[in-house]
């Protein structure tokens, strides 16, 4: 794409003050005739940032729609393995439940230690942050795996 701005004719010429009505109505064409074109240019790069966005739409859908379809045929491919993943994922919500409980739990009755002392703040995080993190990242691999496949997610231009 060109970073170098267009020459743009100058869109207020000299002023003529002298009777000649001629001169006014020539500049006044001018002008107009200025304006069409700075507006077809901008209606030119809006048409080109259009096109550029629907590439870019059409390739990243064409990674999800890849990508859709290959949990899909894993998930056709392992059908136990993907109901163990569900009935896990079940499991761990219930335990993730629990552990946000017992961290606000926590952080409510140590409010005034956690804002006054680094080091209960860090020992805090030390405690439950990795623990947590790990528990979302499985969590989550889980409950994608053993999600079921709706058709209402097959994108429109499949069907």
């Amino acid at each position: 794409m060109n970073t170098n701005p267009r020459p743009v004719p100058q869109l207020f010429g000299t002023i003529d003050v002298s009777a000649n009505p001629n001169s006014a109505a020539n500049t006044r064409v001018c002008t107009e005739e200025l304006v069409v074109s700075l507006l077809r240019q901008i209606a030119t790069v809006q048409e080109k940032q259009t096109a550029l966005m629907e590439q870019m739409v059409a390739h990243l859908g064409h990674n999800q729609r890849q990508r859709h379809q290959e949990l899909n045929n894993w998930k056709e491919q392992n059908p136990k393995l993907a109901q163990n993943c569900k009935t896990a994922a079940e499991t761990l919500v219930k335990v993730q439940t629990h552990m946000l409980k017992t961290i606000t739990g926590e952080v409510i009755m140590a409010d005034e230690d956690l804002v006054d002392s680094d080091f209960m703040l860090n020992e805090f995080v030390d405690r439950f942050g990795p623990r947590l993190a790990h528990l979302n990242g499985i969590l989550q691999v889980l409950a994608q795996l053993g999600s079921t496949p709706a058709a209402a997610e097959q994108p429109a231009n499949e069907a």
